[in-house]
């Protein structure tokens, strides 16, 4: 069985019938809405190359007989007044189901938009104790659980999703995630609840020919991410060897089909959309780190999935101590793809000159595909870095810290002791300012 084979089984076995994925099965979106009634808010996109796969999707709901409306989807990074306006319309319109077609920003805001338009800020402000002036937005909602804990108090469930992903990347048609950005202050924040998780998904990987090649660059990248993130931070935990072999197979098709994709390669797409989805199946099983929480303060000046890949090679030095296993698992598949040189023996290597081998790896992975791989060569600056760290501290993020296999307590000093050198290693490309724990 090759790695698209036993991708496709990982994914079958995990979501069994509520994810439909591979090629020519955007026509089964109409059968998925039908399930939840006969109306539909249909959230999608305006711009040119998705208008074929509207088609296709409005073409299946009238098949089903499903009324519905369309509402333009969401900008990069979600920013709130899009959230916003996706909520009003669901609100207005009481749809049975919410179908939302796009990349990880449009799902993503039609995730927390079925949260605002559920709940009252009456029932916000009793509920959660939250001053009924921030009641009504989605501030009392980040964190985790925090949605769960409203659906079991008022016995309301939220309204369906149904998540038709256009894009290899966020796989938030897979997981209970959604991140908002405050664009005033160019902070991305985070909804971390089950129930927000997509109740069907959609993923037809042929959608993804002909997307820009940033786009398909930036989500292979958060891919990547999600997988090794988790990984790093599943040392000594249960789901460990799961965590292990998902992320092990994730990361080689991200690795190994990049190039094609970006040609256009079928079979190269496919395998990229299945390489990202496991990285959703990996941030299913545990959560992502420093990476991740660093780049919710960069959406000013670079994409996710570029911050991430930006962050990744320094966060892994930082951890390598604690990691001696992951590294020598991702290292091999970068050493097997050309980016670590081969005469060395990864085996004979420990503590942090291995995980410094594996880190330029990452790097020269990156520098391939002519990505920026330091923070001042992304136009960052010192007050970015000040961002960062005021973020690692806010405790509607601490779940970040504390994903990481070297857990860090910002009320201990740990952020400014360790983070903010992480931050200036990132910043200058210069390793030697990581201070490992």
């Amino acid at each position: 069985m090759d790695d698209r084979m036993k991708a496709r089984q990982m994914l079958k076995d995990w979501k069994k019938d509520a994810y439909v994925f591979g090629l020519e099965v955007l026509d089964q979106v109409g059968r998925f809405a039908k399930d939840y009634g006969d109306i539909a808010l249909l959230v999608g996109s305006s711009s040119k190359w998705a208008q074929k796969s509207m088609k296709i999707i409005a073409e299946s709901l009238r098949k089903e007989k499903v009324s519905f409306d369309v509402v333009l989807g969401a900008r990069p990074n979600c920013p709130r007044e899009d959230l916003y306006r996706i909520a009003m319309e669901v609100a207005l319109s009481k749809p049975d189901s919410i179908i939302a077609f796009g990349g990880g920003s449009t799902i993503d805001g039609a995730k927390a938009a079925s949260v605002l338009a559920t709940y009252t800020p009456t029932e916000v402000s009793e509920i959660l104790g939250i001053d009924w002036s921030k009641a009504g937005s989605i501030d009392p909602y980040f964190g985790t659980g925090i949605v769960t804990k409203m659906k079991n108090v008022t016995n309301k469930d939220i309204v369906p999703v149904i998540a038709v992903q256009a894009a290899s990347s966020s796989a938030a048609h897979l997981t209970k995630y959604s991140n908002i950005t405050d664009p005033l202050t160019s902070q991305k924040k985070l909804i971390v609840d089950d129930v927000i998780t997509p109740r069907r998904a959609v993923f037809d990987y042929g959608v993804t020919i002909g997307s820009p090649k940033d786009l398909t660059l930036d989500g292979a990248m958060d891919g990547i991410a999600h997988s090794w993130e988790v990984l790093m931070g599943a040392t000594t935990k249960e789901h460990y060897e799961t965590a292990k072999q998902v992320a092990s197979l994730g990361i080689s098709l991200i690795v190994n089909n990049l190039e094609s994709a970006l040609k256009d390669n079928i079979d190269a797409r496919t395998a990229l959309g299945l390489g990202t989805d496991l990285g959703g199946y990996s941030i299913m099983i545990g959560g992502t780190s420093g990476p991740h929480l660093g780049s919710f303060s960069l959406v000013d000046i670079l994409s996710h999935g570029r911050a991430c890949a930006i962050l990744n090679p320094y966060y892994t030095t930082f951890f390598s101590p604690n990691i001696q296993d992951q590294l020598l698992m991702v290292g091999s598949i970068f050493q097997k793809a050309g980016f670590i040189r081969k005469g060395i023996d990864l085996k004979a290597l420990k503590g942090r000159e291995l995980g410094e081998t594996v880190s330029r790896g990452m790097i020269r992975f990156n520098r391939s595909f002519s990505l920026p791989t330091t923070l001042r060569e992304a136009g960052a600056t010192p007050a970015h870095l000040k961002r960062m760290l005021e973020a690692a501290k806010d405790s509607q993020l601490k779940m970040k810290l504390l994903n990481m296999p070297v857990p860090l307590d910002p009320e201990k000093g740990d952020v400014d002791k360790y983070v903010k050198r992480v931050l200036e290693a990132a910043f200058s490309g210069d390793f030697r300012k990581i201070r490992t724990k």
